[in-house]
């Protein structure tokens, strides 16, 4: 029975992750920019660690597969609304992050009911996107605990931002449309 529950741990530090959103979206409206650093660190351990145990420990699951890149848009999401919110970023930049990610779940849960289970893998293209979305957010909370320079030293990260979200958010469409249209013939 021990060993039942040790499996499960890496599922409890995801959704430990995914309950993270909230607070740090909240804390970022607040200015409280040193306190969601902290929980940025934890929310970054916490995803390295889950999937290293899961491996290690044989023990992936549909559930970790699904709600492990849930948590990172939960939180990039909530990041990203909440620094418009409080003016450090333009309400476009929010909403292009948000309609990537609302672009990615809407057609995976369409195929999903359409055509049935698939198996859910990150393009390059999508994990460089994550990538450079969790960065920018991480200089930008950095950059208000440290100001260090002027805010136009942001903006190649900003503009590198853009173009990955667009690429990844097209190439995510091609992709699964294209699965769909070969899956309808």
């Amino acid at each position: 029975m021990m060993q039942l529950w040790f499996r499960q741990i890496p599922n409890i530090l995801t959704t430990l992750r995914l309950l993270l959103a909230v607070p740090i979206a909240l804390l970022i409206t607040q200015q409280q920019f040193s306190a969601v650093l902290w929980l940025a660190f934890v929310a970054g351990v916490s995803d390295g660690l889950d999937g290293w145990l899961a491996r290690k420990w044989h023990c992936q699951s549909r559930y970790g597969a699904v709600v492990d890149p849930l948590s990172d848009k939960a939180m990039l999401v909530g990041a990203y609304l909440s620094f418009a919110v409080i003016g450090l970023i333009p309400w476009w930049l929010a909403w292009l992050v948000l309609g990537r990610d609302v672009l990615i779940v809407v057609g995976a849960l369409a195929y999903h009911g359409l055509f049935g289970r698939y198996e859910m893998a990150p393009s390059i293209w999508g994990k460089a996107s994550t990538l450079v979305q969790i960065s920018f957010a991480l200089l930008l909370i950095a950059a208000q605990v440290w100001p260090v320079g002027p805010p136009s030293l942001l903006l190649p990260g900003l503009w590198l931002l853009v173009g990955l979200a667009v690429i990844s958010g097209g190439h995510y469409l091609l992709l699964w449309g294209g699965k769909a249209w070969l899956q309808h013939r």
